[in-house]
């Protein structure tokens, strides 16, 4: 899931360059919908629709691919890029901390220790890659923060659904839902702002963001959710900007900074500490290391 969705920032470079944000999101699940029925047919023989918990799918679906869409682009319409990354990445301290509430994770002091240590290596790796400015502009910040908070939310409760339902299928008709909610948006804007010249890279990037980063790889946060729970799945999803960093070194010849690789490496301290059952078990195991 990581390797795909950091691969994502350096592939939609040239779909995002043609078409606009409710356009190309609109396209992109699309795909991903043509992708997930067809494994879903592939993998279990028919398509059915699976009862009262396809309700809630549809409704996750509307929460965490279509709600959290609009605030999302629109809040990125008036702050950084960098400030936009950063307040995203704050969707694991939300997903720990409402997983717990309701009683879906239990919140430890390694796993809420380790999620605040990887989001501080995620501050880094932003901070040197693109300016900060949190509080320039209130509405981007606040619309951002709900957004962050909307995806916290898709995780907990799909963690709910998944004692029902498989994540193959759960994500399927997630993204259903998410299209019936965004299908006005994205037609309104083809309508008003028709994409430029359309480029063989432009439908690369456009097939690759649907079938893979809207669609396996959100098959994959959901296997992770089921196995690992909420809490440490959405941790994981912290290395996406250092690994986009990375790619972007090897792919598009982008500068890497030293202090993105500190924070990189923060992150995946973070990461490992909240796979710790205690505060104290990895440090007594580097004082016998260390004896």
């Amino acid at each position: 899931m990581v390797v795909v969705w950091a691969a994502n920032f350096v592939v939609a470079k040239a779909s995002l360059d043609v078409f606009g944000p409710f356009t190309f999101t609109l396209l992109r699940y699309l795909v991903a919908a043509v992708t997930l029925f067809a494994l879903l047919r592939w993998r279990l023989g028919a398509i059915r629709w699976p009862g009262k918990v396809g309700w809630q799918l549809l409704g996750l679906g509307v929460v965490g691919m279509g709600f959290y869409q609009v605030f999302w682009s629109v809040g990125l319409t008036h702050v950084t890029a960098g400030d936009s990354a950063l307040i995203i990445a704050a969707a694991p301290v939300f997903t720990a901390l409402l997983a717990a509430a309701f009683s879906i994770d239990r919140l430890t002091a390694p796993k809420l220790a380790g999620a605040l240590i990887a989001f501080t290596g995620v501050a880094i790796v932003v901070a040197q890659g693109s300016a900060i400015s949190i509080g320039s502009s209130l509405l981007g910040d606040l619309l951002t923060l709900v957004a962050s908070l909307l995806w916290a939310v898709y995780t907990v409760a799909g963690a709910r659904v998944l004692r029902d339902i498989d994540a193959l299928s759960a994500t399927t008709w997630a993204v259903l839902g998410g299209i019936l909610f965004l299908a006005p948006f994205g037609v309104v804007e083809m309508l008003t702002s028709p994409p430029s010249a359309i480029s063989l890279g432009a439908v690369v990037g456009l097939v690759y963001s649907g079938s893979m980063a809207a669609a396996i790889s959100i098959v994959l946060v959901m296997r992770g959710v089921e196995v690992i729970g909420p809490t440490r799945a959405s941790s994981t999803q912290m290395l996406v900007p250092f690994g986009a960093v990375l790619l972007g070194f090897v792919f598009l010849q982008e500068p890497i900074l030293l202090g993105q690789i500190v924070g990189g490496l923060i992150i995946v301290v973070g990461l490992w500490l909240t796979r710790q059952r205690s505060i104290g078990s990895p440090l007594s195991m580097l004082r016998r290391r260390a004896s």
